[in-house]
């Protein structure tokens, strides 16, 4: 798993050198503020479709549970004698079976 960062407030990206106060510098950090937010908004959708993904997940499984619950009461409760194995045993199966012997 990845390290998670400290929760708290995102920290811009900094340039390792100063630029001049000029038009375009100014300009530019525009540019780098629009693309962040452009960013940040992409994600921001991304964790909300996720989000509703593991709400329907759990909802689901929710349901399966307490299907499977009641299944498991109403099995409990029943006699016994009147669940019937799903496989047929030995004896019943029909023995039409075809031999061939192979010799080496």
């Amino acid at each position: 798993m990845r390290p998670h960062p400290q929760q708290g407030q995102i920290r811009p990206k900094i340039s390792t050198m100063p630029r001049q106060k000029t038009e375009a510098a100014a300009y530019l950090d525009i540019y780098k503020l629009v693309n962040e937010r452009t960013r940040l908004q992409h994600e921001l959708e991304a964790l909300e479709q996720r989000r509703d993904r593991i709400q329907q997940r759990l909802t689901t499984i929710e349901a399966q549970i307490n299907q499977l619950e009641l299944n498991a009461h109403a099995l409990r409760d029943a006699p016994t004698s009147a669940i019937k194995p799903t496989t047929p045993s030995p004896s019943t199966e029909s023995c039409d079976f075809n031999t061939l012997f192979l010799e080496y």
